[in-house]
């Protein structure tokens, strides 16, 4: 188990009032971390094994809702046959190191995105852990894994229309919330905070409809080597945030 985060900054957490209830992450900087140690990056995938067990537990203890992390993007599956291979294996590796510890603490886990492309041996550990996890209560895990935010939005315009076709649905019915139920995340929150590492400044087609009120954190720290004490002064910072959702403060 990692140490848990330092005293100091969950007391501020607590006294500052209101958590995030949705944080998302786009884990970046496996690559750079491994090229920076004369690894195969490979290996850097593997170093964020770590940073995934360290923001799970951390969200946990300061009472996040949902924790949303892109592991995986549609685009990805254009790199090196050989990193995509290592990638998915490691996703089993991970759902079978972890599976029932995340069961244990509570997590339910879900993974989102265009499922179908995964290997069959991927595609059977997934179904595993989000049957085992069903029941938890303590922090709801998304896990984007063959994700795009651009399709998803094709996706959902594309049922939207099914629906008029089929009419089960007026056309003058459609709205933000009728397209917002065709989205993979129709039941959950927006996210409150994105979260960033390694620096990179870009959204990286993760989540454009949900993130049009998110606050924004860039931390400069390489995926592998985030833990839970930059994901509290993460969240101290969103709590410094002035949130008025385009609205003119009383």
């Amino acid at each position: 188990m990692a140490t848990s985060a330092p005293a100091d900054l969950l007391s501020q957490i607590r006294e500052h009032g209101a958590v995030p209830r949705h944080v998302a992450i786009i884990m970046d900087g496996n690559g750079r971390w491994a090229r920076g140690r004369m690894l195969p990056r490979a290996l850097g995938h593997r170093g964020g094994m770590k940073a995934v067990r360290e923001v799970v537990e951390g969200s946990i203890e300061v009472g996040i809702e949902v924790l949303s992390l892109f592991a995986f993007s549609q685009e990805n599956w254009q790199r090196p046959a050989g990193e995509v291979s290592a990638l998915m294996s490691l996703l089993e590796e991970y759902i079978q190191r972890e599976a029932d510890e995340l069961q244990a603490q509570g997590v339910q886990v879900r993974v989102l995105g265009e499922l179908e492309r995964l290997t069959p041996a991927a595609a059977a550990a997934v179904d595993r852990v989000v049957k085992q996890t069903a029941g938890g209560s303590k922090l709801r895990l998304n896990l984007f894994i063959s994700y795009g935010a651009r399709a998803e939005l094709v996706r959902a315009a594309r049922l939207l229309a099914e629906d008029v076709a089929a009419g089960r649905l007026a056309g003058d019915q459609i709205d933000e919330q009728a397209f917002a139920r065709k989205l993979f995340t129709n039941d959950c929150p927006d996210p409150d905070l994105l979260i960033r590492t390694s620096g990179e400044q870009r959204i990286s087609n993760f989540l454009l409809w949900q993130l049009a009120y998110t606050e924004l954190f860039i931390s400069s720290v390489l995926w592998p080597d985030f833990s839970r004490r930059e994901l509290y002064e993460a969240i101290l910072d969103f709590q410094s945030r002035d949130r008025r959702f385009g609205r003119v403060p009383v």
